[in-house]
């Protein structure tokens, strides 16, 4: 999984007579020029101050609102959502993709929270009541795009709750339980109603597997001599044996995770051949031989040399593939207070499943007053409804592949790239063509 970052810079601007709330694209936007092209199109300046009146009304508060969320909008564009809403300067959007919604919404909800903290604004009861729209727009987003959670009963999760008291009892602090959710396997469920800012789940980094683990280990200065060996790969070879320690302090966790991912890099011959064609073809083969190449890179060699530390049974080609599926379906990348993004793996958060429309979006990043990493909700989640974050902006053949699982829904990420569309072509041609 990827850390996302946070929003761009949006400010706030009192004069004598009046307050404005500033909504400024970042000049360390990777698309700026792309960006400010679009927002002057549209009638927008890259700084765009909004002031706001010392009373209003419901009509005035709903203009107010659309023109700041037609801004935040653009400025919260990916990549992706840029390239196509480049072709569509001048026509009016109702949003570009859940994801760019509830972040535009997030953003000026939280320029309205600082505001209001500072105290400053004579307009106060504006801003509250800009805050409560806002706050309703959230809510009714959500609900519109709400999943139906459906709670598998006849499935025992007494290894989850286990797990659940590991952390508890390790300081970290959950507002979800783990349950079986019909069509999606594990996920994590909400124990109460929870609103936008609420913290799902605090983790502190004491129980997040890192790379410190690994320098720990009496394998380190083994690997370290290893030319071009990345830190990720040498804690895929370490969980490789943790999970066989028994003394373990992450035993309880090893012992949740599946036998078998069942993601796209352990496709049997037969499935692999079906997908003959497609986009997803391609990734798959590439990752499964990147892979082999980087196992007999390292084994038997590792083996032969080291037997008391690499142990063949454990190192074997079927194990390191586990090893592999674990780091790619359940790491997240988290900055450090140090400034490093470090790829981890973190109990209990790993349960939270990947959605289009997700409650979480921000994460990743821990924080240094508390030396733990907060899962804040960027929507509201209800009692007993299942909670979501974001993987990613990933494709459906990226899901598939390396976390094993489709999304729900249209996947604004789906794009082919133009030469497959150019082979499927010419496969079509030849197959309606006489000899």
């Amino acid at each position: 999984m990827e850390i996302d970052n946070p929003p761009s810079s949006d400010k706030a601007k009192e004069t004598d007579d009046n307050f404005a709330i500033v909504l400024e694209l970042s000049e360390d936007d990777p698309h700026f020029d792309k960006k400010k092209k679009l927002l002057q199109n549209k009638g927008f300046n890259p700084k765009e101050q909004v002031y706001l009146k010392s009373s209003s009304g419901p009509d005035w508060i709903s203009t107010t609102l659309k023109v700041m969320l037609q801004i935040a909008r653009l400025i919260q564009l990916d990549e992706v959502e840029l390239y196509f809403g480049e072709d569509d300067a001048c026509s009016s959007v109702e949003y570009y993709s859940p994801r760019n919604e509830v972040e535009a919404l997030n953003s000026i909800l939280s320029l309205l929270d600082i505001s209001l903290s500072s105290g400053l604004c004579m307009q106060m009861n504006v801003l509250q009541e800009l805050r409560e729209a806002i706050i309703g727009m959230i809510r009714d987003f959500g609900e519109k795009n709400s999943v139906k959670t459906t709670i598998l009963e006849n499935h025992s999760c007494d290894k989850e709750e286990c797990l659940l008291q590991w952390g508890e009892n390790n300081g970290i602090r959950t507002r979800l339980q783990i349950a079986y959710v019909e069509g999606a396997g594990r996920g994590t469920i909400a124990r109460e109603n929870l609103n936008v800012g609420d913290i799902a789940v605090e983790i502190p980094v004491s129980t997040v597997i890192s790379e410190e683990l690994i320098r720990e280990s009496n394998m380190f200065h083994i690997l370290e001599n290893i030319d071009g060996i990345s830190s990720e790969t040498m804690l895929l070879l370490w969980s490789m044996k943790e999970r066989h320690n028994c003394n373990s302090k992450f035993k309880i966790y090893f012992n949740t995770l599946p036998e078998e991912f069942n993601t796209g890099l352990s496709f049997g011959i037969q499935a692999i051949m079906a997908l003959d064609g497609a986009t997803l073809l391609d990734e798959i083969v590439q990752a499964k031989q990147h892979l082999q190449t980087q196992y007999d890179s390292l084994f038997p060699t590792l083996c032969n040399d080291h037997p008391d530390i690499f142990p063949r049974e454990v190192y074997t080609w079927e194990q390191f593939l586990w090893a592999c599926e674990l780091w790619y379906s359940n790491s997240m990348q988290v900055m450090f207070p140090d400034g490093k993004l470090r790829t981890c793996l973190i109990p209990i958060a790993g349960f939270l499943n990947h959605s289009i429309y997700p409650h979480i979006l921000h994460y990743g990043k821990v924080d240094p007053a508390t030396n733990s990493l907060k899962f804040c909700l960027s929507r509201p989640c209800s009692e007993g409804e299942q909670c979501f974050l974001s993987y990613g902006n990933f494709s459906s053949s990226h899901l598939l592949t390396f976390y094993g699982f489709l999304p729900q829904g249209d996947n604004p990420y789906d794009v082919i790239p133009m030469a497959q569309t150019l082979r499927l072509n010419r496969k079509i041609v030849q197959r309606v063509t006489p000899d």
